[in-house]
């Protein structure tokens, strides 16, 4: 991490779990613990049902509460959508785009992620923005060549002014729910070519003011040596930010590794 010329992020996202109840025993619980993390900002993205009472619930709190998706119209006939601007309208400040689960699952596209980010700053959402290889690609020794390409495709069009809004987060699709886990060299290899590729494209002043995260198994036991690689800006974590001592405890090695 370099604190000096970016944010360090820890985001957690839920996925399809808590229910409304479980969202309130989970805010009650780390309201309790958490006090005012001094290096990192501290994020929740989670189910739409529960973006009102949890925002609640924080606040006061150091923590944002942010989606899982969005549209990129701003309304329309898109039965089951929800756009930024519903979103903002709530108070909602952060938003996860283009998902490796949800390119798998509801056909998003590097077009769609680039069209949702766009609509997302204009409204005035920060976006975290997801990129990773597949294993079959990693092994066919593809990893940079994807990493580039989505990369490109996610800023294409967007000024200059609108890029240090966005979060990256490298989220290699292997390491996602399997529980293998990219070593700290393969995700700070990864971040390092995500802000590259910026720098190509942006110049390396607006590169080194970018936030790129990593998830895909970020856990307890490897936050610390993730997190100390320095490209690596904080963490997109899935199933260690369902229980409050698991994500505090990312919270807390994001709070201690140096630059």
């Amino acid at each position: 991490m370099n604190r000096r010329y970016r944010k360090t992020i820890i985001a957690g996202n839920w996925k399809m779990n808590h229910t409304l109840s479980e969202t309130k025993a989970f805010a009650e619980a780390l309201r309790a613990v958490i006090g005012r993390p001094k290096w990192c900002d501290v994020v929740l993205c989670m189910p739409y049902v529960n973006l009102v009472p949890a925002m609640r619930q924080f606040k006061d709190c150091s923590v944002s509460v942010g989606a899982e998706n969005c549209h990129y119209a701003s309304n329309g006939a898109y039965t089951g959508e929800v756009s930024a601007e519903m979103l903002k309208d709530i108070g909602v400040k952060y938003v996860i785009i283009g998902h490796s689960e949800r390119r798998q699952h509801y056909n998003e596209t590097d077009f769609t992620v680039n069209k949702k980010v766009k609509h997302a700053l204009e409204v005035g959402l920060s976006p975290i923005a997801c990129v990773g290889e597949s294993l079959e690609q990693r092994e066919m020794g593809l990893t940079m060549e994807v990493i580039h390409y989505q990369v490109k495709a996610l800023f294409a069009g967007l000024p200059e002014e609108k890029v240090r809004h966005v979060i990256v987060a490298y989220e290699p699709i292997w390491a996602i729910g399997t529980g293998r886990t990219a070593t700290a060299e393969q995700a700070g290899e990864g971040c390092r070519e995500i802000r590259a590729v910026i720098r190509q494209l942006y110049g390396a002043r607006i590169a080194r003011s970018v936030t790129i995260q990593y998830g895909g198994s970020m856990n307890t036991e490897n936050a610390y040596e993730l997190l100390a690689q320095p490209d690596v800006d904080g963490g997109l974590i899935g199933g260690a930010s369902l229980q409050v001592p698991d994500f505090m405890a990312i919270i807390k090695a994001a709070n201690q590794t140096t630059e």
